[in-house]
């Protein structure tokens, strides 16, 4: 990663934030003051049908659905040539989310970091993984 020189010298990060079930972008109000007070950008993202999102429970399908305003944020960046690259943090069911986004777009990630965060298991394609989380979501929802 390459990242920005801010005041003082500092190294500067680009924060992608990605909450839990039943929460929204709102929940890193806190974290994403102090790391923008400290320089770093941050984009904290409301999940398909959580926090602010328009999307309606029902028209969330599949957990990709789920996923989208990740995986869209991320196809969003500047190709990775230009040097920002980011930290992706999840935060609970989003270390899922997460795992999904790096493995799909590993060129644009300088980190992922799983905050207390659910995380599939090694060697396993994220498909498997969300396929078994489906099916136990049906049956305790």
């Amino acid at each position: 990663m390459a990242p920005r020189d801010g005041e003082g010298g500092g190294r500067r990060h680009h924060f992608v934030l990605v909450h839990g079930l039943c929460h929204g972008a709102w929940c890193w109000y806190r974290v994403a003051t102090a790391l923008r007070r400290a320089g770093h950008r941050v984009t904290a993202l409301d999940m398909a049908a959580a926090g602010a999102s328009p999307a309606r429970v029902d028209e969330v399908r599949t957990f990709e659905d789920h996923s989208r305003p990740l995986l869209a944020a991320l196809a969003a960046l500047p190709p990775s040539g230009d040097g920002e690259r980011v930290v992706l943090v999840g935060h609970s069911h989003g270390g899922f989310s997460v795992a999904l986004a790096a493995e799909r777009f590993p060129e644009r990630l300088a980190a992922v970091v799983f905050l207390t965060a659910s995380m599939p298991p090694v060697g396993r394609a994220m498909a498997n993984t969300t396929d078994e989380l489906a099916l136990l979501l049906k049956y305790t929802v």
